[in-house]
């Protein structure tokens, strides 16, 4: 019973470890980080102003003719412009800090993957194919890079305009939040079972991958033994047998991956009609103005 839970604790102890030791990669870049940082804050921020100067626009406009003000209404919607472009901007420079930091971080774990190849021991490449341990330098660090540029800042930004949109509709209407306590728990709860059953088939992913490198170098390094015992056409099937292995672990794992967010936008539809619902009955009643809820 205890040799379970130690195995079940396991894999959490490693995320940590491999996040932690990725932490220090990121560390030793800390005024590009900061900067990044920064530049995700502000440019977020800046585009969630653009929904609150919609609003005011549309209330400068009024529900009925005659009633529009349109040095307000060309006011904010110069504001929006301003604060868009602003965003827009900073988001790009956002996007070159990230890379460039990216680039940093994985020529340092290349640099530090080398050096400990070499003071690795002969048994060690006895048990594990040349091709495999190519995988882990290139295709490997590669996704670690592609998570630093593109995952992380997701992420980043996400967990900003969630925070902010919290923020932005509690000020607007506090009625109007219960809508996402039925939406909300709705995609974390799919989230979390969609990232367990995917998680394991991006792994058998980078696994195939790395068998199929390491078979082809097999056969590369063994053309002349191959030839000479006339195997082509066994070494041609079984060639084929472990690429069509990493064809449908690939398929699989792109498959299942891609569904995440077309289910997670369908939610957000789910959420933007209850609230376009409700908050038309809230207007009708007087408790909201159409800008309101237009934001």
């Amino acid at each position: 019973m205890i040799q379970n839970n130690t195995s079940s604790q396991k894999p959490k102890k490693n995320r940590k470890q491999v996040i932690l030791r990725l932490g220090k990669y990121l560390l030793q870049h800390k005024w590009m980080l900061l900067l990044a940082v920064t530049l995700t804050v502000i440019s977020n921020l800046l585009a969630l102003i653009g929904p609150m100067l919609s609003g005011y626009a549309i209330d400068a406009i009024g529900s009925e003719a005659g009633q529009a003000d349109f040095q307000k209404v060309f006011f904010y919607c110069g504001l929006m412009l301003i604060f868009y472009i602003v965003s827009s901007a900073l988001s790009y420079l956002l996007s070159v800090t990230m890379v460039k930091m990216g680039q940093k971080v994985v020529y340092q774990m290349r640099k530090d993957l080398f050096d400990k190849l070499v003071e690795l021991p002969v048994r060690y490449f006895d048990g594990h194919q040349t091709g495999d341990i190519i995988s882990r330098f290139s295709y490997d660090v590669d996704t670690v890079n592609a998570s630093l540029t593109n995952d992380l800042l997701q992420i980043a930004a996400s967990a900003i305009m969630v925070i902010g949109s919290f923020i932005m509709m509690l000020m607007i209407s506090p009625m109007l939040i219960l809508v996402f306590a039925v939406t909300v728990p709705i995609s974390i709860l799919f989230i979390i079972y969609r990232t367990k059953t995917v998680r394991p088939l991006f792994r058998k992913r980078s696994a195939k991958l790395g068998e199929l490198n390491g078979f082809v170098e097999e056969i590369i390094s063994g053309q002349k033994t191959t030839k000479s015992y006339h195997q082509e056409e066994t070494v041609i099937g079984r060639f084929d047998k472990k690429n069509e292995e990493a064809v449908q672990a690939y398929y699989m794992a792109d498959y299942y991956g891609t569904t995440v967010g077309p289910s997670v936008n369908f939610i957000n539809n789910l959420s933007l009609a209850l609230i376009s619902v409700f908050g038309a009955l809230l207007f009708l009643g007087g408790s909201i103005s159409l800008g309101n809820l237009s934001s």
